[in-house]
């Protein structure tokens, strides 16, 4: 069954809503290990065991206020506890010293495969080496899970066009590739107070109509 189509053109939004161009990407097998580079010394990820949800919330904030993230602002309170309660979701932090840098959150909750379904880092680590660490080190755990769990066929992410403007060929060059592109359309986060006015600056705020 095929999705009924976009319709050709443009599609205006209602005032307050904006859209964003989703590429999925996947690999279907490990991709050769890359080696270390100067400075991965520096960098530790260390499993994060049921975080509270302010504590997970803040840091989601951290990393993705930039990029419009908003999903896990709004998501109710016990919906996201069983998220991050579950023993198929893993949830990571990366540290340099007793610096957090960023969040890694991989999803097997449907069976064979594996979404990296956050991954991103505070402002001041990106261009740092982070990125490419932690991403390897993403992609390295998702595809050797623990022997008494199911190994995966799949591992997969998507980008847009609200985040970074590397974003999409850094995880090409992680051994990623596109399969499908998506259209988002939301209720802007910043209108509603979910997010500051001044958050992802790169995506015009266009008020709605009083």
């Amino acid at each position: 069954m095929t999705n009924p189509p976009l319709p050709l053109g443009y599609s205006p939004l209602d005032p307050g809503q904006i859209a964003n161009v989703v590429t999925c990407l996947e690999m279907l097998a490990p991709p050769p290990p890359r080696p270390a580079r100067p400075g991965d010394e520096a960098f530790v990820l260390q499993p994060w065991v049921r975080p509270s949800l302010t504590d997970f919330r803040d840091l989601f904030r951290r990393v993705g206020e930039d990029w419009l993230w908003y999903s896990r602002l709004l998501m109710a309170d016990e919906k996201l506890r069983a998220i991050l309660d579950s023993p198929d979701v893993d949830l990571y932090r990366l540290y340099d010293g007793d610096d957090v840098l960023g969040l890694l959150e991989l999803d097997f909750r449907e069976a064979g495969q594996c979404e990296l379904s956050f991954f991103g880092l505070v402002p001041q680590a990106i261009g740092k080496g982070a990125g490419r660490y932690l991403v390897d080190r993403g992609i390295a755990l998702a595809w050797n899970r623990a022997a008494d769990k199911p190994s995966i066929s799949r591992l997969w992410v998507h980008t847009c066009t609200f985040d970074h403007p590397a974003a999409l060929g850094f995880y090409r060059k992680a051994g990623f590739v596109p399969y499908a592109f998506m259209v988002e359309v939301a209720d802007d986060p910043r209108l509603a107070g979910h997010l500051p006015r001044t958050a992802a600056p790169h995506v015009p705020l266009l008020a709605a109509m009083p």
